[in-house]
């Protein structure tokens, strides 16, 4: 399945979402406003374009997510290594560990994943 794509702001209420879930709408509401600054109807409508797509959905008034946190990361960075780097993960990582100091427990932890991924687990 294609994890649809989710803008900056949707992404910021997903993560409400995923936080709270299942959760009634009027509790989504109350938790956009305080923590999104957000109006009723802009949570509604947010709720009900997200439903269209696929991404969650709203049952008697209880909000739930179709699509994980995790998800909706892999695909940006999908898309990210695609468009910024040619589709090469690689060139993605030299990019990226050029320009972060990474501890040597950070750099422990991608070894580990490495040797993880090698294994096939």
């Amino acid at each position: 399945m294609n994890t649809p794509k989710i803008f900056e702001s949707e992404y910021r209420f997903c993560l409400i979402l995923w936080e709270h879930e299942p959760v009634k709408s009027s509790k989504l509401v109350a938790l956009c406003k305080e923590q999104l600054g957000w109006k009723p109807t802009t949570t509604y409508t947010v709720i009900k374009r997200l439903s269209e797509r696929g991404i969650l959905k709203n049952e008697k008034t209880i909000v739930t997510s179709l699509v994980s946190k995790e998800q909706v990361q892999a695909a940006e960075i999908n898309e990210m290594v695609e468009k910024t780097f040619e589709g090469s993960l690689p060139a993605f990582v030299a990019a990226f560990t050029k320009h972060q100091n990474l501890s040597e427990k950070e750099i422990d932890a991608v070894q580990q994943m490495i040797d993880r991924f090698r294994k096939g687990e």
